[in-house]
């Protein structure tokens, strides 16, 4: 037991710790928010690798509560020390965990580097010896760095314009209040290119469904999907046409080699999701303020991951069509490119200035937002109450009593 009166400490967006209480209401807002079960059939044997986070921890949700979803889990969390918290991932899959088992479901996390080849035997390994073959693998990784277990080598993403610098807006927070500033990024080099696409293009992806398909784990009818992004030309430079959408090019790349592997016995697809924010994003210059601006525009008609994963295994169970663009994506993000709200963003975009920040974007939301990825600044918990951080990882199978 290690009962704790926990601060909050954070450089920017980043936070250095997190708060159990409040990670646990975070998972259990998401939960509620969540369809109910649509009738009593078994759900698919699925993986989910990158599930304590951003969409990854939605499709687990959903997959769970909505769908019946069996199966395994995969993140890479920190548990705590004697001078630190356990990271916000680890207490969110903690409470997962413990709404599975409510719901009855037959579903497990794995902690550990989905990159290397000890975690795909061991994930292979107990998805064998539960459910013999799997239906679904959603792959929802952004990750700083990688390294190749073929070489041995460290990649490290680095996120940058290609072709020419980048200038920008940029919204930051002195003091707790809302500035606008001004953002220089000098163009990435190949080197840097090539290592982005290393660490978050389809590289992984690849390897995942290559030793899962040689130990004979695929499903007829088998299906895949990565999470990908394609956001507004206004943030292009720094997404799309920068190291990241080199990146995202690559996995929609890898998503066509596997279709071409599976040869009609399974399907794999990249899906577009809308903005958000998570841990990930709010790494990326200039998505603060684009997504505090969105997030002014469209008001309710805002959609969070729970949301946009609730359409998305709508489509992967076929209880609606698969909305699929011309390069075989699924499109989750129309009510963000709406052409409509695309204007209105624009216009709010150009007009923002150190005078107009506070009514042109919503900045309290967006910055109660980023603080909710690690437990705080979440409505209804009390942060004066000592928090028991010493939670641990939900049991495996093999150690069940």
């Amino acid at each position: 037991m290690s009962l704790r009166e926990i601060k909050p400490g954070n450089r920017g967006y980043l936070y250095v710790n997190s708060h159990p209480t409040g990670c646990t209401a975070v998972v259990d807002r998401m939960w509620q928010r969540t369809p109910d079960p649509a009738g009593d059939r078994p759900g698919p044997v699925a993986l989910v690798i990158g599930s304590s986070a951003g969409y990854g921890l939605a499709a687990t949700l959903v997959g769970l509560r909505a769908h019946r979803m069996r199966g395994l889990g995969i993140a890479f969390e920190s548990a705590a020390t004697e001078r630190r918290t356990a990271s916000a991932g680890w207490y969110r899959t903690a409470r997962t965990a413990e709404l599975a088992a409510e719901a009855g479901a037959d579903f497990t996390f794995l902690n550990g580097d989905a990159f290397s080849d000890g975690v795909k035997d061991e994930a292979a390994e107990q998805l064998a010896a539960r459910f013999g073959k799997i239906d679904l693998l959603i792959y929802s990784i952004a990750a700083p760095r990688r390294t190749d277990p073929l070489t041995g080598e460290v990649h490290h993403s680095v996120i940058k314009p290609l072709g020419t610098d980048y200038r920008a807006k940029t919204l930051v927070f002195e003091d707790g209040a809302p500035q606008i500033g001004e953002l220089h990024l000098q163009a990435a080099d190949e080197a840097e290119r090539d290592a982005t696409v290393q660490v978050m293009g389809g590289a992984d992806w690849q390897m995942w469904i290559d030793a899962l398909q040689s130990k004979g784990l695929l499903a007829d009818g088998f299906q895949t999907v990565a999470l990908s992004y394609v956001g507004s030309d206004i943030t292009a430079p720094i997404y799309r046409a920068g190291t990241i959408g080199a990146a995202k090019q690559h996995l929609e790349d890898t998503a066509r080699a596997i279709n071409t592997q599976l040869k009609g016995s399974g399907h794999a697809c990249t899906v577009v999701a809308g903005a958000a924010v998570t841990q990930a994003s709010t790494a990326i210059p200039s998505i603060a303020l684009y997504t505090s601006i969105l997030h002014r525009v469209t008001g309710d008609s805002w959609q969070a991951t729970v949301d946009q994963a609730a359409a998305l295994w709508n489509q992967l169970a076929g209880d609606a069509e698969l909305d699929l663009d011309d390069q075989d994506r699924i499109r989750l993000d129309g009510w963000e490119m709406n052409p409509g709200v695309q204007a209105a963003v624009r216009a709010a975009w150009g007009q923002a200035d150190a005078d107009t920040i506070a009514t042109s974007a919503d900045t309290d939301w967006f910055r109660d937002q980023v603080g909710q990825l690690y437990g705080w600044d979440v409505p209804g918990v009390d942060y004066e109450v000592a928090a028991e951080t010493t939670v641990p990882w939900p049991a495996s199978p093999s150690s069940d009593v």
